[in-house]
């Protein structure tokens, strides 16, 4: 049968909560990433590699087989050979993974980071995606809170070099050492049972199992029993006091400012002492732009020995929404005009000079002669270099104001 020429083919169109990036965003997208791994170099953290897929029990031990992670948003699927895999929806876990299976103990204390993509199948809305990219940091192996302190400099430090710590606050809490939290969970359970009339329907499922996510309910009905169960620090031991009051003198000392917040909780158990959130209004309500805790419980919980350790999480998305207009500089350093064909070996060769001397250079070199300088100036550049005859020679003319290109002119005339 002949295919209908006529026919029209459908477009396939990108898979709802994915995105494709060019030009602005891309180049914003770009710049934190640059600027992370600048950062996480002056702290010392090695760049590590985990794999996109996972054995699925990599993450239903970790985050909770109740938690709305595992149950609702997680991309699994079942291989060839009938294991259940599944996209990874976060990196703590993975590099956890990595870290028993691998041996790694052998490094602790081991400073690690890493970016790159997450899965989640969640409702899509402004700053989130079923296909995102997170920043990661984690300090794996070192039970210290200055450990904590470091962490929470480095992640200060980053937002400042992006120029979005502004509007943008730290709040810190402490979930204590686990006789601390055992005790809290308990005066919680009892608080909210007395109270279960008045939760809604998410609350009392987590009653049972996760008591403390009631703490953070965005609901409405909750808010009320929520804000009325008893703080943390009625049953802090002197231990776990000492810990957070090391991790805040840190702060202190580093000129790190931080707000407390006695409801910022993490809800699994193997979640220790540090909580953490960096939080801003000008995203509207996905506020938190970074955020992490220590999770001394969670290698134990996989199978590995037991091991402190502490991280945190960016979006990468989202950091780059913050970034103001003008933060990047997209300008090429030069862009090369060449206005007579017979000068194109010339300028063929200050294109490679430039590039290797380390400029970010483009060349007009098609189209009408007479057009090409009008074209070259249109395109960003610190310097706009014209390569022309007159009188039979080379001839060379540099526009550009600063330093660079200064340089860039200097580097073009040495060829003539």
């Amino acid at each position: 049968m002949s295919k209908d020429k006529n026919a029209k083919i459908s477009v396939p169109q990108p898979v709802r909560g994915t995105q494709d990036m060019l030009g602005d965003f891309a180049d914003r997208f770009a710049h934190v990433v640059d600027a992370f791994d600048r950062v996480r170099r002056l702290y010392g953290f090695k760049r590590v590699e985990v794999p996109v897929i996972e054995p699925t029990a990599v993450f239903a031990r970790s985050l909770g087989e109740t938690t709305d992670v595992v149950s609702k948003e997680m991309y699994s699927f079942e291989d060839r050979g009938g294991e259940s895999i599944t996209l990874r929806p976060e990196f703590t876990a993975g590099i956890a993974r990595a870290f028993i299976t691998n041996g790694w103990q052998q490094f602790a204390p081991l400073k690690v980071a890493t970016h790159g993509p997450l899965f989640r199948y969640e409702r899509p809305q402004k700053g989130r995606y079923r296909q995102f990219h997170q920043l990661d940091a984690e300090v794996i192996g070192s039970d210290s809170p200055l450990a904590d302190a470091e962490l929470l400099v480095f992640a200060d430090q980053l937002l400042k070099e992006l120029g979005v710590a502004e509007g943008v606050t730290l709040t810190l809490n402490t979930l204590g050492d686990a006789a601390s939290r055992d005790a809290w969970r308990a005066a919680l359970v009892e608080h909210f049972e007395a109270h279960k009339g008045d939760l809604s329907e998410d609350s009392l499922a987590r009653l049972d199992k996760n008591p403390l996510r009631i703490l953070d309910s965005k609901d409405p009905r909750d808010r009320p029993v929520a804000d009325s169960a008893p703080d943390i620090d009625a049953f802090l031991t002197a231990e776990a006091q000492d810990f957070f009051g090391a991790v805040t003198s840190g702060l202190d000392a580093a000129g790190v400012a931080w707000e407390r917040n006695a409801r910022l909780v993490r809800g699994l158990d193997y979640y220790r002492h540090t909580a953490f959130e960096f939080v801003t209004d000008r995203l509207g309500a996905q506020g938190t732009v970074l955020g992490g805790g220590r999770y001394d419980g969670l290698i134990e919980a996989l199978g590995g020995p037991p091991t402190a350790a502490v991280g945190w999480a960016a979006g990468i998305e989202r950091l780059a929404m913050l970034l103001g207009d003008g933060a990047i500089d997209t300008r090429l350093d030069a862009v090369i005009a060449v206005e007579d064909d017979g000068q194109l070996a010339l300028a063929m060769r200050a294109l490679a000079a430039l590039r290797t001397g380390g400029f970010a250079t483009e060349i007009v070199a098609t189209g009408s002669p007479r057009k090409r300088f009008d074209k070259a100036a249109k395109i960003p550049a610190q310097a706009l270099v014209s390569i022309g005859a007159r009188d039979g020679s080379p001839h060379v003319n540099v526009r550009g104001d600063g330093e660079r290109a200064r340089a860039i002119e200097a580097l073009v005339r040495a060829l003539l």
